[in-house]
Formats: C-alpha cells, structure tokens, sequence
C-alpha cells in the first residue's frame, strides 16, 4: 500500500486582548523603514487591521503558559496599535487577530520574525500605477487618493501620468523591457502612436537614454520659456484650444507647446492688436514680425524723440524708489551676504525704476506721417516698439515736412500713453508682417562643397565676429586703414579688399537667425549706443568735440567706425563678368580677411559661435557631420552616432561638440600660404569649400550637372 502524505497542520487563530500582548525582543526588525507608525496607525484606524499578528505564548519558569503572549513577528503593526490605545480611539482589552504559534515549536521566533520580512514581495511598480488608476477611475480626487496612501498629490499625479502611458509600453515595463526612467521619459506626451513610435526609433538605434526619449517626444513643440510663448502667455494659448506637454518627473521650465502653427497666429494677432494701438499715433507705416535680422534698420534715418514730462505724482514716485534702492544698496554695502526679503526686494525696485528709463517719447509732429515703427517681441517675452524711422522712399517727402513746418509753435505728437492726441490725421497706418526665410531641404550624405548660402551665413559670422575684433584693437585699425588708402592712393588697386573703406558699412544679406543674437551683434550695438550717448547732438559741434578729445579716445573711435566697414563674406563669384564679385576678388578679400583674424587673435570659439543643428549640423550632409565629431572628440565618438538618420545625428552631433571649440572650414583662422607676403593670392585656387556652388539637395548621390563657362 502507498505510504499517505503526511498533511500539514496551521497554525490556529484566536482573537487576543490588546493588553494582553507584549513586543518580543525577537523581532529582527531594528531600522525603521516604510510608512511611519503615525502613519500605519491612521491606515488601521481607517480600515481595521488586514493581517494578523504573529505570536507565541509567554512561559513561566516552570514552563507553563501565563495568559500574555509576544509578538516576533508584526512589530510595526504592534506600535501602531499601541499608539491607538494611548489615544484612547483603541480599548486596551480589544480583541486582535493573532496566529498562534507553539511555544515548544523547534522553528525560533527569530526565523518567524526573519521569515515573515523577507518572503514578503513588494508590489510591482505597474500594479501600484494600475491601483491608482482604478481609485481615479471609482471616482476618488488625486487629493483622496494621496490622504489615504500618505503620499503628496504630486506623487499620485505621477503614477497616474505612468499607468496613462501605451499599453504596449506599458507590456514592455512589465517584461522588464525598459526602466522605469525611460517609462517616466515617455509620460510627457500623453499620444500612444507618437510613444510607440519614438520607442521602436530608440529601441532599434540603441540611442534610448531617457534624455533622449524626452527631446525626441518634444523636437516637435516650443519650450515655454521660448519668447513666443512668454509673450502670449500659456493661459491665452490653452483657451485657444493648444495643449502643452508637461514633465512630472523634471524640471521642465514650464513645459512645452504642442501646436506651433495656433502659436504663430496667436503670435501674429496680438502683434496686430498691438501694432493697430500704436496706428492711432498716426504713423505711416509699422512692420511686425516676432524678431527682426540683425541691421533691419541700417539705411534708415533714425528720428530722436524727447523724453515726456513727468507728471508731479510720477516724478514723487520714481524719487521715492530711488530713494528707497539707495538707502538698501547703502545698508548692505558691506554685508557678506543679502537677506532673501532685501534682494527681492532690490529687484522689484530695479524692474520699477527701469520703466522710467522707457519713458515714452515725444516726436515731432510733421515727422510722423512720414516714418513708422518696428514692433517685436524682447528675449523676456513683452513687446519691443522701435518709433520712428524714416525709410529711403519717404526721405524727400519728410525733409519738405519739417522745413515747412514752424519749429516755435512747438508742433509736437504725444508719446505712446497719450492716446494719440495732436497727432496729423493720416489715411491709417499700413501694417505689414515680416516674412520669414523658407526651411532648407534634406541633403544626402556625400562629401560635397558646402552650399552658397551656408558659407554666406558662416562668414557672417565671422565677418560680425571680426569687426567687434577690430574694435578692441585700435593700432589694428589705423594700420588697416592706412594701407587701404595707401593702396589706393600708390598702387592704384581698385579691386574689392576686405575693409570697404570710405567707410561704408557693409551688409549681410544672408544671416543665419541667431546672428542678431550673438556675443559679436550685442558687443558692437552695446558700444555704438555708447559712442552716440556722448557725441554732441548738434553736428557743428561735432568737429570741435573729435578735436578736444585725448589720442585714446580718437583711436578707439576710428576703430568702432573701421570696424563697420569689415566684409569677410564669402559669396558667390560672378563667372559672367557682371556687377558681382570675381574670383580675384574674392581670393583677394577672403586673403586679407585671414590676415586680419591673424592680427587680432580672432578665435571664432572664443567669440561665441558653436556648431548647432540650426546654423550648421542640420544643413550638411552625414559625411561633414561625422567628419566634425571625428576631428573634434575622435572616431569612437563617430562611430556612437555613424548609424543614425540625419536628424538624429546632427542633434547627437550638437551635443558631441559641445565645448569642443570646433569650427568649420569657413571660421577657421588660416595659416599663410603666400611667401611674397603680398595682399593679392591670384593663382592661389579658392578653397574646397567653395569650389561648389549650390545647395546639397540630392538624395540619389548623383553629381550635379556642370554649369556653362563663359569664354575669358
């Protein structure tokens, strides 16, 4: 016969006085870890106790049985109770579920303790998403949600933002397919197609850190620190219908707008609205556009305004803030440190007392019909008003305006805050948006001459860069333009060189958006704003004010005004003889302008310019790409991104390079290469980079068909 299976036997259950239990010293639990016994306790008070305590009788010395009972395992829940009894919300005799077990077992209570704590598996990070889901979804607040599990309601917004992500991801968590870091990246879209996709692109590329995961899901949306956004305000953008994403696992500075296209036209419509305030004014004309290129106002004359007159409650105001920021700059002169309350404080001040400094100002009245007025958005998101700039085609029609006007009856117009009143009555002002450039198209991976309009872009750069060079040293610039003249004036050279000299400024026709931005565009607006605050205002009196000043001073103007006249801008040469530049040319200007990099030191890393998507990376081929990376971080660093699309590589290109100080062909500083030493380098052929001509377009990695040549 079969030997019957022993059955195993339980341990029994009894209910048992509270008071009658007592904290066993074999509890092996010594640190405290979880919830809190406050805590637990509430949990119990709430919802009764959900697991038993585990005991064991308590023996005389004889051996036999007391009536109390310790508790090794289920010290936590003990406490808890015990706090409930010193509360008096718990009677001291209230029956508490217990498992008994024997005193004479061979197992310890040490082992019971131990045993107890490590078989116990905690919940999956996905179950307890899920749970919180399923409370929302019966209908509990986030707020309920987070009392009851003692958590903050951030915490409950996380896990339910996680258990709202694609299923499919969700599948792959479970499996232990991605971590929980790059689950929490892919929380900050709420689209399961967009999720799964970005997920199969980084699965299969290998490019999955959760950083990455986040910018992939967000290329596509405006940070809400962007200009644009600050300026219509995330409130007016979601009542208009747009959705911002939002991280709740990172700092995200506010988010990110979704829908750029509703942004523009909410950009647009309330650059009108402003534009169409500023129309009652009377002016002839106003562009708008959310920036402008750098020089949009060269050529333009600029009207000068007076400041409006204080009113006698406006004038009290501002001496009362500068009072009060003078007497805090005083009381903490000496302090190692500024208290919180004082520093914000100075802040609100400097913001108070930098409206004054805006004062609208007053323009004459004869002058208004025939100028106008640039409206923009400033970096900090508010509205930017440039009044009064007369353009070429009403110069003639305003210089009869204000001859015929009668300066002593004082016709002038009412600044911005006025309303409007005095101003001449005019047809209406024509209000027009600033167009922006078209985006480039992809170009294939082969190794080609940099496109035109690239080179033309990068050398703005350094053509920006090399002029604000030039102002810093001025023996450079009475050297450069002494041998200008003197070429002329000997030599009898009129061809193109790299100081344009009359001096005539030189513009940039192609820029890259960012050029109105950089170190160079700010340094050199920053020191001519300075130059025109000192000189007299009076032009007759300009001569005697150039003659009074010191041998410094005069030197550092002369090279703020040669500075103007720099052209390192590469352009396309002119191969039929008309009005553009030749080869000789441009050989010839691009040589000088190396030459002058040499003698100020020029370092275009230095300067600012660092190889972005934007303005380089995504306007190459994969080849250059890879070719930057390798040059600047070595071929490891090349082959970590040799696999990816283009786009993905020019972003990990960006990150690659930075700090690197790399530079592309067109910024960097050339070595000599004439031994004669003489400014022109006519058998000298131009460089690789600008032996092309078009834009790299071609996906099919056909070459382009050669141009016609005209005969020399």
């Amino acid at each position: 016969m079969a030997k019957a299976v022993q059955k195993i036997k339980l341990s029994s259950s009894r209910d048992i006085p509270f008071n009658k239990l007592v904290l066993a010293q074999s509890n092996v639990r010594r640190i405290k870890a979880g919830i809190s016994i406050e805590d637990l306790a509430e949990d119990i008070a709430r919802r009764s106790l959900l697991q038993s305590l585990n005991v064991r009788p308590v023996l005389d010395a004889e051996g036999q049985e007391t009536g109390m009972f310790e508790v090794p395992a289920g010290g936590r829940r003990y406490r808890a109770l015990e706090l409930l009894v010193k509360q008096k919300r718990l009677a001291k005799t209230a029956p508490v579920p217990c498992i008994v077990t024997d005193a004479c077992s061979e197992i310890t209570a040490e082992e019971d303790s131990l045993a107890e704590n490590v078989h116990r598996v905690a919940l999956h990070p996905l179950d307890q998403f899920r749970a919180f889901q399923t409370l929302r979804e019966q209908r509990k607040s986030e707020e309920e949600i987070a009392a009851i599990f003692f958590v903050s309601v951030n915490v409950v917004k996380q896990r339910l933002r996680l258990a709202a992500v694609s299923p499919k991801l969700l599948d792959v968590y479970a499996d232990d397919g991605m971590s929980l870091e790059q689950l929490m990246a892919f929380s900050v879209t709420a689209d399961h197609a967009r999720q799964e996709q970005v997920w199969e692109n980084v699965n299969r590329s290998g490019y999955d850190e959760p950083y990455q995961i986040r910018r992939v899901l967000t290329e596509r949306a405006v940070k809400a620190s962007d200009k644009r956004a600050r300026f219509v305000g995330l409130a007016a953008y979601e009542a208009a219908g747009g959705n911002v994403l939002h991280d709740l696992f990172e700092e995200d500075g506010g988010g990110w707008l979704e829908d750029i296209a509703l942004l523009d036209r909410l950009v647009a419509e309330k650059l009108r609205t402003e534009a169409e305030a500023i129309a009652a004014e009377g002016w002839k004309w106003i562009e708008i556009a959310p920036s402008f290129p750098y020089g949009y106002d060269h050529g333009l004359r600029r009207l000068e305004g007076e400041p409006a007159d204080l009113t006698i409650e406006e004038q009290a105001s501002l001496d009362a803030l500068q009072a009060e920021y003078t007497a805090l700059q005083e009381k903490y002169e000496d302090a190692d440190e500024i208290p919180d309350e004082a520093d914000t404080r100075l802040g609100e001040l400097e913001q108070a007392l930098a409206a004054f400094e805006d004062w609208p100002h007053i323009f004459d009245a004869a002058a208004i019909p025939h100028a106008g007025v640039f409206v923009s958005i400033d970096t900090d998101g508010t509205v930017q008003v440039a009044r009064g700039y007369v353009r070429g085609e009403d110069e003639a029609a305003f210089v009869v305006a204000i001859a015929e006007s009668n300066p002593e009856a004082g016709a002038a117009t009412p600044g911005p805050d006025d309303g409007g009143q005095g101003a001449p009555v005019v047809q209406g002002s024509v209000i027009t948006m600033a167009g922006q450039a078209p985006p480039d198209e992809e170009e294939d991976d082969a190794i080609r001459p940099l496109p035109d309009r690239l080179v033309m872009e990068l050398t703005a750069h350094r053509t920006l860069a090399l002029r604000d060079a030039v102002a810093s040293h001025p023996q450079v610039a009475m050297t450069m333009l002494l041998h200008k003249l003197c070429v002329d004036a000997f030599y009898q050279a009129y061809t193109p060189g790299c100081l344009e000299a009359g001096v005539r400024h030189v513009q940039l026709p192609v820029q890259a958006p960012d050029l109105k931005e950089s170190a160079s565009a700010r340094s050199i607006a920053d020191r001519h704003e300075a130059w025109k605050a000192d000189m007299p205002t009076d032009e007759q009196a300009l001569w005697d004010w150039l003659i009074a000043m010191d041998d410094a001073s005069r030197l550092a103007l002369l090279a703020h005004c040669v500075s103007g006249g720099v052209n390192a801008l590469s352009e396309k040469v002119d191969r039929y003889g008309g009005s553009g530049v030749t080869a000789h040319g441009l050989r010839r200007r691009l040589d000088q302008a190396d030459r002058l990099a040499r003698a100020v030191s020029l370092d275009m890393a230095e300067a600012g310019w660092r190889p972005t998507v934007d303005n380089y990376l995504g306007r190459v081929t994969k080849g250059r790409i890879l070719d930057a990376v390798r040059e600047a971080r070595g071929e490891s660093s090349a082959q970590l991104i040799d696999h990816l699309k283009k786009s993905e590589m020019a972003k990990e290109a960006e990150r690659l390079l930075e700090g690197a100080g790399w530079l592309p062909e067109p910024l960097r500083l050339a070595t000599v290469t004439s031994p004669s030493g003489s400014l022109d380098s006519a058998t000298e052929p131009l460089p690789e980079f600008l032996s092309g001509g078009e834009e790299e377009t071609s996906d099919s990695g056909e070459s382009e068909q050669p141009q016609p040549v005209a005969a020399e």
